[in-house]
């Protein structure tokens, strides 16, 4: 911050937040961001940060850290802690910020900040004259001198703190969250204010409950989350089998060569005595008594007077080749971890240890709806009609994404069509709606979601296309998810959305973000994100397509990702690459 001293903060980051159930206020999230993240954001250009209350591993190692004493004392007890840390100069400047105002911004701060250089206590004030105490900003020495002169900072409210005379600087907009209403109200206001795409991730993760966990049978759960550890219920292999096609052996060779042969399967008795071998196939258990396996290669057989005697080549390695009991597991090893996806490779392994159930999440199943009366899936289309070349391949779409659809319909535009949807269709965990989501006249989607007291996860998305999208979550725990109603419109945000949806859902960890340098990005950028179809170029780098139609899916055909092409972007910057389905 340009200011004549140097401009420190501290951010109250502790309290019991007992009208809000003793949750932690300052993870709560807002407008897609933790509250607590919004504080520091605000104040990312003072000198020093101080945060006041309990240790967080997630913050920058720059951040300080302390607690108030004892823990829970108050606001001005952790003002006293955080400026013990800080060993501020008098002369210095300090601002003191509370993390439950969801809508703090580095303007607030550089308001303050500036203020106080000509006075040595600053307010912000709200539009109806309130004064914010924790929207503050002290010159160090007054507010050494104020605590000093309190005698104890234990348990004071934080207008004990306020001089004689002091500054204010108005701010509009300012709230703070003490209870669950004022946080549903700061997310109604913020869901009005577009988001980027990331920030609408971290608000569907932070907001859309996991399904509650449930018996079932791994074969059929493709795209559900473990809730419990996998364990192995049986060793693998369960007994010593041969991993190569040659012979059990018995002792030292050479060996009599029996005429038995043991095959992968066999129920059939076989014991080796010491001196003995016999033909073995790979994956067949070791007859009792034989100590390895010689395999084909490295074994060779002679006629005696005796009969075919075996021994081991010459040139050739002594080695085991036996697959031991237990060598790949034992009972009651970790497979996998409580919220490992459900994946074709996981339920195999399941199957190697002997098990078939387990505790999952998922997988989650949606309902589609198409809206509007211009669209017709069968039959001749009449005039103004629109064919519905987006329904039918929906389910494909969420499939990719580990979303089983469990049906699909079609929705006249009327004015009750939506309240009717969300009374009757009670079986999905998701409920996927394409159209109907901007503010057109025949767009009732979000009226309906406010009529069925839907909570609004994600409002609006800073992004081209897919800005109108919605998501929200009904009373019952269902989403619902509101697409545009233009194909690619509603594919591009569907692959971008709901993989946050099914993870939220499924409590698994979201996959990590594959990026890449795009060509020609300076070409596409503009104010905001813009999802493009991508093809990967000889040297490594992506390049997209500018002239991309929404009205239609052909600019996917023969592509290989999206590319999210942020704001401003220029030739050769990262952008997140989506890979498309195959």
């Amino acid at each position: 911050m340009n200011s004549a001293a140097p401009v420190h903060a501290i951010v109250l980051a502790g309290g019991r937040a007992t009208r809000m159930g003793g949750v932690d206020k300052p993870a709560v999230v807002v407008g897609g961001r933790r509250m607590l993240d919004t504080a520091l954001d605000a104040v990312d250009d003072c000198e020093r940060i101080v945060v006041v209350g309990p240790r967080r591993a997630d913050l920058d190692s720059t951040v300080l850290q302390t607690q108030e004493d004892p823990p829970g004392a108050g606001p001005v007890a952790g003002v006293a802690a955080g400026l013990a840390v800080l060993d501020a100069d008098p002369a210095d400047r300090v601002i003191l910020l509370a993390s439950d105002l969801p809508f703090a911004e580095p303007a607030m701060a550089e308001a303050l900040a500036a203020a106080v250089q000509n006075a040595d206590t600053v307010f912000a004030v709200d539009e109806s004259g309130r004064l914010q105490f924790l929207l503050s900003a002290w010159r160090v020495g007054a507010l050494t001198d104020r605590l000093r002169a309190l005698g104890s900072a234990v348990n004071q409210p934080m207008k004990a703190l306020v001089p004689e005379s002091f500054d204010t600087v108005l701010f509009r907009g300012v709230t703070d969250c003490d209870t669950p209403e004022d946080v549903e109200r700061a997310r109604s206001t913020a869901a009005a204010v577009p988001v980027t795409i990331a920030e609408a991730r971290t608000a569907i993760l932070a907001a859309v409950p996991p399904l509650s966990p449930r018996a079932a049978a791994l074969g059929t759960s493709l795209g559900a989350t473990l809730a419990e550890p996998l364990l192995a219920a049986e060793a693998l292999p369960r007994i010593a089998v041969s991993a190569m096609d040659g012979y059990a052996v018995a002792g030292d060779g050479p060996w009599v060569l029996r005429d038995a042969i043991r095959y992968a399967g066999s129920d059939e008795e076989l014991e080796l005595a010491e001196g003995e071998a016999a033909r073995i196939a790979t994956g067949a258990h070791l007859p009792s008594g034989a100590s390895t396996v010689v395999r084909d290669e490295f074994a060779e057989t002679t006629d005696t007077s005796d009969g075919p005697r075996l021994s081991r080549r010459a040139d050739a390695p002594v080695r085991d080749d036996a697959r031991r009991r237990g060598e790949d597991w034992h009972e009651g090893y970790r497979l996998a971890a409580e919220g490992t996806a459900v994946t074709p490779a996981l339920v195999s392994a399941a199957a190697s240890a002997e098990v078939t159930t387990a505790g999952v999440r998922g997988p989650v199943r949606a309902h589609v709806v198409v809206t509007g009366d211009e669209i017709r899936r069968d039959g001749p289309l009449r005039h103004g009609q629109t064919r519905d070349a987006l329904g039918p391949v929906l389910p494909q779409f969420l499939s990719w994404c580990g979303i089983h659809t469990v049906a699909d319909t079609h929705l006249r535009d009327t004015s009750d069509s939506f309240d009717e949807l969300f009374r009757e269709v009670r079986r999905p965990d998701l409920i996927v709606i394409v159209g109907a989501t901007g503010g057109g006249a025949a767009d009732q989607l979000r009226a309906a979601l406010d009529r069925a007291d839907a909570r609004i996860v994600v409002g609006r998305v800073r992004c081209r296309p897919g800005g109108s999208q919605v998501t929200a979550l009904l009373p019952d725990g269902r989403v619902v998810l509101g697409l545009p109603g233009n194909p690619y419109a509603a594919v591009v945000t569907l692959l971008t959305t709901v993989p946050s949806i099914a993870a939220a859902l499924t409590g698994r960890t979201p996959a990590p973000i594959q990026l890449g340098r795009i060509a020609n990005a300076s070409e596409v950028s503009g104010d905001a994100t813009r999802i493009l179809p991508a093809v990967p170029q000889p040297d490594g780098t992506w390049r997209v397509d500018p002239g991309i139609r929404t009205a239609h899916l052909a600019g996917l055909i023969d592509r290989q990702a999206l590319a999210l092409v942020p704001a401003g972007a220029v030739d050769g910057d990262l952008a997140e690459l989506v890979p498309l389905p195959r």
